[in-house]
């Protein structure tokens, strides 16, 4: 804001005239005189201001005379005035004088009277007080007493609002000093006394509550392994009724649970030391000393429930361990809850967090150790049930779940070991013969239980089952092993339940039954029958698989239907397939070693012989004899292509121990007699085949190749050695027609083996001129060309 400019001050020229008119100017202005009288000393004219000066005092002198002759005979009027007012106050007073004296006489007797009554005033008044303070003593002294009743009571609360009263509107006020003292040096040690008093009482809770731990915890995981039994009676009955649909609604499907599942009124523990001894600390002003008191020694007392017994295994100890944990922190939930301000969340978490670092450390250390499959899954369940329970009261149990989830390898590989235990005991005391069920109820629990065949037919008893007793014993294993499985993953993490519970049955499938079967199988400890039997549990086996699926899905909570729409399949089905495909090979081969055994009697034909034999080599007839046993066995106990592929095999193998035996060393020559004689060995083992493979009802699958056509490599080389014209052989038309399984190498060797006659002892010199027959000729110009074609 611009400052206002000064005013200035005219400034007059200074001469002997104007001087004193400025002057007396500025004088009837009332203005100040200062810069004139510095303009007149600045000017050096300062007798002149002097001058000035003089004739304006003398001016005004005048007209103060002038005004004092004007008024002076007024001024004599008021001084007359003045002294007659003097004589008359003089009079006034003594009249005043003589009334007061008079006065005085008349109330000297009042005057005692009122003296009388001041002094009974004063005492009325120091009665009042004393009336006063006595009262206040009696109040005070009352509170006292009533206080101290309270205090015998144990009625702390109205105890502290009487020392409240007494402290905040009495104390002050009471005007006996010693009363006062004494009163002001006893209600602080009432105070510290009741503070006592509820310390020792929250202290007697926290002993009961820590004792009472154990009980809550057990409680609320028996109401929740209740509640998961109950769920999972509800998911049973709906799967069944899915399953049912088709057969109409059912009344049952849907039901009113009217059961009272209140956990809380069934967790019966008091707070009330609780709530008392905090609001008395809160009353005394110290309830955040009691908030750290309570936290301190509720951690002190969850210490000490972290500490598991070493005198016992922790399969004994982790309930009540479990258990003693849940009840605290179910105890430290209701507090938070319903105890004003005594805890915070923050405190509640910091608490739980050390804890359950504490029990998966613990839980982590305990499950290394364990070595039974059972073991750790006694404890996961009830570790399940402990975050179940925990989870509903707002605490995080995801490390709980983490934990059970990494000793999920672990466990499985303690089942898979005790599978293959009881798989191996299985299979060793199997006698491996088939099943002879008597009754139904046997029927049902080793069949109809496992649908190891149609469930619509019911066969008459007593029954021979298609595999041994074994089968059965392992469907139960294995499905025991899904129960287990499905009990320690469920209620774990998020996972997809079937897709784990499926990796492991794989594994027990093909590490555990797979590689027993195997080993059973290798052993070389079984008979042919009983390899037989082998082979046929496993072809039961494989075709399970999928009732194993079915049944996981099942129990995953999968409804049927839709695991039957699933195109999901095992890979122990494939590697099953593969062990009965070894199992028919090993049998292929006892089977061909048994043959061999009647093979070696090939080494005991004539085969020089010049007359044609009457009747089979004893070697067919042996063979014979073992085929008919093979395949009558085989027939009740393999599958229809098991039994193919063992007697085609079998077929195939004198086919080649027979083309063998001729092209051997041992056969130096052979005679057409010899050939005709295993011609008719042929003819035996080709009507044998025919009527095997009809009366099997193998006929009736449309195989490509009959057990005939096994013998098809030694049948065209009798055919060729018996024919008219072997050298037809070279041609590609009939050899492809008549003679295409034949290799050229082995009818060479044969060829040259083969003579038409036996040489006697001179037989090359009575038949020296001897023509030769056609076929003879015929033959050697077959031998010559063979030896052209090599």
């Amino acid at each position: 804001m611009a400052a206002q400019p000064k005013k200035r001050t005219p400034v007059m020229e200074i001469s002997d005239g104007g001087l004193g008119l400025g002057l007396a100017a500025f004088i009837a202005n009332g203005e100040d005189l200062g810069p004139m009288i510095r303009q007149g000393f600045d000017c050096g004219k300062p007798e002149a201001l002097m001058q000035s000066l003089r004739g304006i005092v003398k001016k005004k002198e005048v007209e103060i005379e002038e005004l004092c002759r004007l008024h002076y005979e007024d001024f004599i009027l008021a001084v007359d005035e003045l002294r007659g007012v003097m004589v008359d106050a003089e009079e006034l007073k003594s009249m005043l004088s003589a009334e007061n004296s008079h006065l005085q006489e008349v109330s000297s007797a009042v005057l005692l009277k009122l003296d009388e009554l001041l002094e009974a005033y004063s005492i009325k008044k120091n009665v009042g007080e004393a009336i006063t303070i006595l009262k206040i003593c009696v109040k005070v002294i009352s509170l006292c007493m009533a206080c101290n009743n309270y205090i015998a009571e144990a009625k702390f609360r109205p105890a502290l609002k009487t020392l409240n009263l007494i402290e905040k509107s009495y104390l002050q006020n009471i005007p006996v000093k010693l009363l006062k003292m004494v009163v002001g040096r006893q209600i602080p040690l009432i105070k510290l006394h009741i503070e006592k008093k509820a310390c020792g009482e929250f202290n007697d809770w926290l002993v009961h509550i820590r004792r009472m731990a154990k009980q809550i915890g057990q409680v609320s995981i028996s109401h929740a392994s209740l509640a998961r039994q109950k769920d999972e009676e509800i998911r049973a009955r709906q799967r069944e009724a899915e399953e049912n649909s088709h057969a109409g609604p059912d009344e049952h499907k849907y039901t009113l649970d009217l059961e009272n599942t209140d956990e809380e009124t069934a967790l019966d523990f008091d707070l009330t030391p609780v709530y008392r001894a905090h609001h008395i600390h809160i009353c005394l002003g110290i309830g955040e000393k009691f908030r750290d008191y309570y936290y301190k020694n509720r951690l002190m007392q969850l210490n000490l429930d972290m500490q598991i017994s070493t005198s016992q295994p922790f399969l004994e100890s982790h309930q009540p361990f479990l258990a003693q944990v849940a009840g605290f922190f179910i105890v430290e939930e209701r507090v938070l809850r319903t105890a004003d301000k005594i805890l915070t969340e923050s405190q509640v978490e910091a608490t739980w967090e050390t804890a359950i670092a504490k029990i998966t450390s613990i839980c982590e250390n305990q499950f290394s150790r364990m070595g039974t499959a059972s073991h750790l899954l006694l404890v996961k369940d009830y570790i399940t049930l402990l975050a179940a329970v925990l989870m509903k009261y707002g605490y995080q149990t995801r490390p709980l779940i983490d934990i059970l989830d990494k000793s999920r390898d672990k466990y499985h590989q303690l089942l898979l070991t005790e599978c293959r235990k009881q798989v191996d005991d299985v299979l060793a005391n199997d006698s491996y013969e088939q099943m002879l069920i008597k009754k139904e109820y046997e029927y049902n629990m080793n069949v109809t239980a496992f649908h190891l065949e149609p469930s619509d037919v019911i066969p008459d008893f007593p029954y021979l089952a298609p595999f041994s007793a074994s089968v059965p014993d392992v469907c139960r294993i294995v499905r025991s092993f899904i129960e287990d499985s499905v009990s320690y993953l469920s209620y774990g993490g998020d996972m997809n339940l079937y897709d784990v519970v499926k990796r492991y049955l794989d594994r027990l499938l093909i590490e555990v039954l797979n590689n027993c079967l195997l080993n059973r199988m290798y052993a070389r400890s079984l008979a042919m029958s009983q390899m037989m039997q082998l082979a046929g549990n496993i072809s039961v086996l494989e075709q399970a698989c999928d009732l194993y699926l079915l049944y996981s899905a099942q129990q995953c909570g999968i409804p049927k239907r839709v695991a039957e729409r699933s195109r999901s399949s095992l890979t122990a089905r494939a590697v099953l397939k593969a062990s009965q495909n070894a199992a028919y090979n090993a049998l292929i081969n006892m089977a061909n070693s048994k043959i061999d055994e009647f093979m070696v009697l090939l080494d005991d034909v004539n085969w020089i012989v010049e007359e044609s034999p009457d009747n089979a080599n004893d070697y067919m007839n042996e063979v014979l004899i073992y085929l008919e046993t093979l395949v009558s066995t085989a027939q009740e106990i393999l599958p229809h292509e098991a039994l193919y592929k063992v007697v085609s095999g079998a077929m195939s193998h004198i086919s080649d121990s027979i083309m063998t035996t001729l092209l051997s060393d041992g056969v130096k020559r052979f005679t057409a007699s010899s050939v005709l004689g295993l011609d008719m060995d042929l003819n035996l083992l080709e009507a044998f085949a025919d009527e095997k493979f009809h009366i099997t009802g193998l006929a009736d699958l449309g195989k490509e190749t009959t057990f005939r056509d096994r013998l098809v490599e030694i049948r065209q080389l009798v055919n060729l050695l018996l024919s008219s014209q072997p050298e037809n052989f070279m041609n590609p038309v009939i050899r492809g027609k008549n003679y295409g399984s034949l290799d050229f190498k082995k009818v060479a060797i044969v060829c040259d083996k083969f003579k038409d006659s036996a040489d006697g002892l001179f037989g090359s010199l009575s038949n020296r001129n001897t023509k030769q027959t056609a076929r003879k000729r015929s033959l050697d110009v077959l031998k010559r060309r063979l030896k052209d074609f090599g």
